[in-house]
């Protein structure tokens, strides 16, 4: 199977606990210099819409959180390529975080909508609309997509939120933190000792690659 887009491995790690061998690639060297290594796991340094492999290899050929910064028609002229017939394809993002207090969601909601809008990339717009807006040129499956549930502190929330890169554009710009606006409110509401069970809702597309 094929994993583009890996960025530091956390797909391919996983999938490769299922498959006897993961091809992983991603065009910052960066990250692949730190993705988790497993034996099976065989990365490269690679753009996902022209790769070295050879026609017909894949029989899986999966993108996580990564697809809408691709050129599509070329990176899905080159998975057809490298796909052996009736091979799938799977895609798939998270939506929003979502938690257990109306009030967090509140203040999320509107620094998401609000105070970083202007800051994401244009490309965040395909995951504002759950990959509606990708062509997708195979055989679709439907699917319900699914949730990953994780039991957080506030901390845990911080940190997660500084790493929205809209935040860090947000703060390149202005030269200031607008997290730690928002950090302090949610204390303000809940206290520092609350505990949050955090839902990131998971959307996919799934398709079968026909030749």
């Amino acid at each position: 199977m094929l994993d583009c887009g890996t960025g530091n491995g956390q797909a391919a790690a996983v999938l490769s606990d299922y498959f006897e061998q993961v091809d992983a690639i991603d065009i910052s060297e960066k990250q692949i210099l730190n993705a988790v290594k497993k034996p099976n796991i065989f990365y490269q340094i690679s753009s996902a819409d022209k790769t070295v492999f050879d026609d017909n290899s894949f029989d899986l050929i999966t993108c996580a959180t990564a697809i809408h910064w691709f050129s599509f028609d070329q990176f899905f002229t080159e998975i057809t390529r490298v796909a052996k017939n009736e091979a799938v394809f799977a895609c798939w993002a998270y939506d929003l975080i979502r938690t257990d207090n109306d009030e967090i969601n509140k203040l999320i909601r509107d620094f998401y909508g609000t105070t970083v809008k202007q800051y994401w990339d244009a490309e965040r717009s395909h995951v504002d609309h759950l990959y509606k807006t990708i062509p997708f040129p195979f055989r679709e499956i439907p699917n319900p997509g699914f949730s990953t549930v994780l039991t957080w502190n506030i901390d845990t929330l911080d940190g997660y939120l500084n790493t929205w890169s809209a935040v860090q554009h947000y703060i390149r710009t202005n030269h200031t933190n607008p997290v730690n606006d928002l950090i302090k409110a949610i204390r303000e509401k809940t206290g520092s000792s609350i505990k949050i069970k955090a839902t990131f809702p998971v959307f996919m597309r799934i398709g079968i690659i026909e030749k």
